[in-house]
């Protein structure tokens, strides 16, 4: 059952006030303020070197960060990693980062390692299997033999098989052919009406507005523009800037 209610209605998920992070001394984000509602898409976009994944991995917090990160009403900042997975907070890393020796299944059982459900877990499997036919014909195929696509599937696949409350999903298309971004894109609206939250960080502008509830658009760190997917992409400075559009 979907959640009721227009996206402005939804009960605050993530709420990031006056973030700030960096590497060596040197500022990557500098006071990022955005928030996340439950069964929305909301895109997180800007062009190579803007800031997206080290906004993702401040939230999950393998990077010290300064502000304020709220999330499923916990205080997400003085946690490490896995306490912040724990929460709920999944990510499905660029580059999918899989187990290459290990089979489909094995890797989406990775997903689930923290769950005791085990009947549960099981109904999810093969749910995951209805989600992506070709994993189901996968199954027992060593991961890091499959196409570029199907590794993409399946990262995101494991992400689910965690339950997550809020899935961030680093450059899903980076690579792969159009015909399966579209497959993936499918994936995203199905497991929002399932009520799964999805924060997509795309370089692919015009892609990743096209799906989302609301956007906000990176550039050097900081958050310049932000409002609703469709209204993004008709914006003049977001069109001319980055979609090389007039």
């Amino acid at each position: 059952m979907s959640v009721a209610g227009t996206s402005n209605e939804r009960e605050r998920l993530l709420v990031v006030d006056g973030l700030g992070a960096g590497y060596g001394g040197m500022p990557a984000l500098r006071n990022v303020s955005l928030e996340v509602r439950r069964a929305e898409i909301v895109a997180l976009v800007g062009s190579n070197g803007a800031g997206k994944t080290t906004l993702l991995r401040a939230l999950s917090r393998v990077i010290a960060c300064t502000g304020t990160i709220s999330f499923n009403n916990y205080d997400l900042v003085p946690m490490t990693p896995d306490e912040a997975f724990g929460t709920g907070l999944v990510q499905v890393p660029e580059g999918r980062q899989l187990f290459d020796r290990m089979t489909v299944m094995d890797n989406l059982m990775m997903g689930a390692f923290r769950r005791r459900d085990r009947a549960a877990v099981a109904s999810d499997l093969e749910r995951m299997f209805s989600l992506f036919p070709r994993l189901g014909e996968r199954r027992t195929q060593l991961a890091g033999s499959m196409s570029g696509g199907e590794q993409q599937m399946c990262a995101v696949a494991r992400g689910l098989m965690a339950r997550p409350e809020l899935l961030m999903i680093d450059e899903m298309s980076l690579g792969l052919a159009p015909v399966v971004v579209e497959q993936l894109m499918d994936v995203l609206q199905a497991i929002r009406k399932q009520d799964v939250t999805v924060l997509l960080v795309e370089q692919d502008i015009h892609l990743a507005l096209s799906v989302a509830d609301r956007g906000y658009v990176m550039d050097t760190g900081s958050i310049v523009r932000s409002g609703r997917g469709k209204d993004l992409i008709d914006d003049p400075a977001v069109r001319e800037a980055y979609l090389g559009l007039t």
